[in-house]
């Protein structure tokens, strides 16, 4: 005797979609009532309505100061008057007009700013609101063109691509090494992504907080790092758990986020003619990111991958800082570095847990402690590499 599935009757899925139906009806005609009637008209006392503005962007060049502004206002806003320097100075808006709430404008003031002093800019709106900016050393701002972008790859492919190709050629010595010292770079490995985890989530709040306030950035970084974790992770165990190669690209995948985030940080700097990237730094940046490249070599040194896998595997974790930079340098806004921080973090996090779950699998059945010396110091030492070689490129 088989069991026979019993098809739902028509009927009720015709009373599901109805019962879903009404009470998206209601809301749709409470939303028409309260906008045509609007029954809160009784408690304006008269006063102005609110008003905010973001500072996303400024360039300075031969025309004078630009500004590139967010309104976040509860109703439309215009900006009437603006001060450099506290005079008064002609302006022109585009888009012109006032300003819907989310929209973006161009502020454009033909003022003869000094190269290498701080100016001050007020935006007046039509309520008497002020919003001030200061510009804390006036350097001209690049025009971004392919001559530029040249040079910005190079960069990136030295902070980024490079020191994990370094990294990865330690993966012939990894194979011959015993026991404890894989424990010991596997270790090290997790305590590199650890600092990374807290490093861009620390920085993507701090730039959260630096977007208007529509984007809500401190619960739009931690919904969006948790929902990378959470896809990351489906998409890693719907075949079992990851190791070897897999684990590897998961390893390489997280890092390049980081480097994306970080590559955008840069090109940022370079887009508002504060990149100092003296030698030094650009150095800071390459040993800082050397150990990524042991991190993701750690997984397959009990496999024999082709040659063009390691050659994947370096431009999955060091090309998104080329891409990053020119993004940064072209199009910034500090919600969309924070969000992509966000997203980096999520991805690191995911990584630790898989690797984790890695070393826990390798001691089992070993009758061993796992938390033993070698993964103890391996730990302390990718922490604390990450964080003193941090502070060479923290400017």
């Amino acid at each position: 005797m088989s069991d026979t599935v019993v098809p739902a009757p028509r009927h009720s899925t015709w009373r599901l979609i109805a019962w879903i139906a009404l009470p998206l009806l209601v809301l749709a005609a409470a939303i028409a009532w309260i906008v045509a009637a609007d029954p809160l008209r009784g408690f304006n006392n008269g006063a102005p309505p609110v008003e905010a503005i973001t500072f996303e962007r400024t360039v300075l060049d031969d025309s004078g100061i630009s500004v590139l502004i967010r309104a976040g206002g509860s109703e439309p806003m215009t900006i009437a008057q603006v001060q450099v320097d506290d005079a008064y100075w002609q302006f022109t808006t585009d888009p012109a007009g006032p300003l819907q709430r989310g929209a973006t404008a161009w502020i454009s003031v033909p003022y003869p700013w000094v190269l290498g002093e701080a100016h001050r800019v007020n935006l007046v709106t039509n309520t008497g609101a002020t919003f001030e900016h200061e510009v804390a050393v006036a350097v001209p701002t690049p025009v971004a063109t392919p001559g530029m972008l040249l040079p910005q790859a190079i960069v990136g492919l030295i902070v980024g691509v490079l020191p994990v190709a370094i990294g990865l050629m330690f993966y012939p010595a990894l194979r011959t090494a015993s026991r404890g010292v894989m424990d010991f770079v596997l270790a090290l490995t997790i305590g590199l992504l650890a600092f990374l985890l807290v490093d861009m989530t620390f920085e993507a709040l701090e730039l959260a907080v630096e977007s208007a306030a529509l984007f809500q950035g401190q619960a739009m970084v931690i919904l969006a790092a948790l929902a990378t974790f959470l896809i990351l992770m489906g998409i890693g165990r719907r075949s079992g758990t990851p190791a070897g190669l897999a684990l590897a690209y998961y390893i390489a995948l997280g890092i390049g986020l980081h480097n994306f985030g970080e590559g955008l940080a840069i090109g940022a700097a370079f887009a508002a003619g504060s990149a100092g990237l003296g030698t030094f730094l650009v150095l800071g940046f390459a040993i800082h990111n050397v150990t990524e490249g042991i991190g993701i070599a750690a997984p397959i040194v009990k496999a024999r991958p082709p040659l063009w896998s390691f050659v994947a595997l370096t431009l999955v974790a060091g090309a998104p800082a080329v891409f990053g930079m020119w993004l940064g340098s072209l199009s910034y806004g500090p919600q969309w570095s924070a969000l992509a921080l966000g997203i980096g973090a999520g991805a690191i996090a995911q990584v630790i847990v898989e690797v984790t779950a890695y070393l826990l699998r390798q001691h089992r059945g070993t009758g061993k402690a796992w938390l033993s010396l070698p993964i103890v110091t391996g730990f302390l030492a990718g922490v604390a590499f990450m964080y003193v070689t941090a502070a060479v490129v923290k400017v």
